[in-house]
């Protein structure tokens, strides 16, 4: 590893962990950093995965007072399971993928993702109009989210970058209404299925590891900045920011392509 191409994967997880304690869309940055020093996707995918996985993890121990709810937990336990055998099919998925293939995947998927994470803010608004009713879903409404909750978590174990926004609008389907409470499950269930990815792409041996060593400890310090500034920082402009650099970076790999 060149002495520049650590200072800007450095540089690049410091910027994602501060992003993701302030507004979410690390991945925007930390990704394509890994693929500009000339690392395979597959193997910058499975780096990003364990680089970032850490703050996670700690977002949930932040989270911990909205855990209390034991009916909310029978309702999540499935969803849990599910969310780790989805992660692990598409950890699977990706790891058989050829590295050429999975390139020419890389600007579709950046792009799907920063449409996801742009019209965020449209679902947390449709969330918060929803959240003064005492709702609860029926069994087969149950069901059903149980089955699209796998299908999240294959996305997330195969790419993952905006599946937070889907998790918040299946939470509300089913009758959520505390946003804190949402966001605290949706943390741990992307912790979850994260870390049953990362066991996978760690077996596989597809994480390169200098880089995500390095990338961890920049995400750790980015992550307590920003968790640090989040109350002085407008969340809108940090989401035009995100937004930014995932417009950009979706250009620049299509340009490429």
């Amino acid at each position: 590893m060149h002495l520049h191409d650590a200072i800007l994967l450095f540089l690049a997880a410091m910027a994602a962990g501060a992003l993701n304690s302030v507004a979410g869309g690390g991945g925007f940055i930390a990704f394509p950093a890994l693929l500009l020093t000339g690392m395979p996707p597959i193997n910058a995918n499975a780096t990003n995965t364990i680089a970032l996985w850490p703050g996670t993890v700690a977002s949930t121990g932040a989270y911990r007072r909205e855990f209390g709810d034991a009916r909310l937990w029978r309702q999540m336990m499935p969803l849990m399971l599910v969310s780790l055998l989805g992660s692990l099919a598409g950890a699977k998925i990706l790891l058989r993928t050829p590295q050429a293939t999975f390139m020419r995947m890389v600007p579709w998927l950046l792009l799907g993702a920063t449409i996801l994470f742009a019209f965020g803010g449209v679902v947390t608004s449709w969330i918060k109009r929803h959240t003064g009713e005492h709702r609860h879903a029926s069994k087969a409404a149950l069901a059903g989210i149980t089955l699209l909750q796998f299908a999240v978590a294959i996305y997330i174990g195969f790419f993952g970058a905006g599946a937070g926004i889907l998790m918040l609008a299946l939470f509300a389907i089913m009758g959520l209404e505390n946003i804190h409470t949402m966001n605290a499950f949706k943390t741990l269930l992307a912790s979850c299925a994260n870390g049953i990815a990362v066991v996978a792409f760690i077996l596989a041996k597809a994480i390169v590891w200098p880089q995500a060593i390095l990338m961890v400890a920049g995400a750790i310090l980015g992550g307590y900045g920003g968790a640090w500034y989040a109350q002085k920082l407008e969340q809108s402009v940090v989401r035009g920011l995100v937004i930014l650099i995932g417009a950009s970076m979706t250009a620049y790999f299509f340009w490429k392509g």
